[in-house]
């Protein structure tokens, strides 16, 4: 598993589950936090990774999509799999006082409690993916169907793409 790191929320959720995962670090400039550059910057395969992105419905109603990190998020679309009316992207100020990420960080495990949680069905094609493991730089990768057990995620297409 290479280095040792600090336990995450995630790694010590995915651990507790019994669930088989990796790791993988790597270097990140604090200006420029976006999954382009994370996927500019990581050894792993950028089809295999996935980024979460946080949304309300209103300011206390959230919900987690977790995409292809190259791709956008349909918002309409992805209101409709909701069940509701409209979404807005979380303001990035609020991220860490609802979720306990940061941006750059934000993974889907681990939240500081469960929301509706969808994850992109082009995962499925993958035996592992990665996504944040809950701190800049730090990549958790576990098999599609392990991380939809669980955060309780259902499989959608999600992206602009789809």
């Amino acid at each position: 598993m290479g280095k040792k790191h600090k336990k995450t929320n995630a790694i010590r959720m995915v651990e507790q589950a019994g669930i088989t995962y990796e790791q993988h670090e790597y270097d990140y400039d604090e200006n420029h936090l976006s999954g382009r550059d994370a996927a500019k910057h990581s050894d792993l395969p950028a089809e295999q990774m996935y980024k979460t992105i946080v949304c309300q419905a209103n300011p206390r109603d959230h919900y987690v999509f977790v995409l292809p990190i190259l791709e956008e998020l349909d918002l309409k679309h992805c209101a409709r799999i909701a069940g509701v009316k409209k979404l807005e992207l979380l303001p990035l100020q609020d991220l860490l006082k609802v979720t306990g990420y940061v941006r750059g960080g934000c993974s889907p495990v681990g939240m500081k409690q469960l929301f509706p949680t969808y994850i992109d069905q082009s995962s499925l094609a993958y035996d592992m993916i990665y996504v944040s493991a809950g701190k800049r730089g730090f990549q958790l990768g576990l098999a599609p169907r392990d991380l939809a057990s669980l955060v309780q995620a259902e499989f959608h297409a999600l992206s602009c793409d789809e």
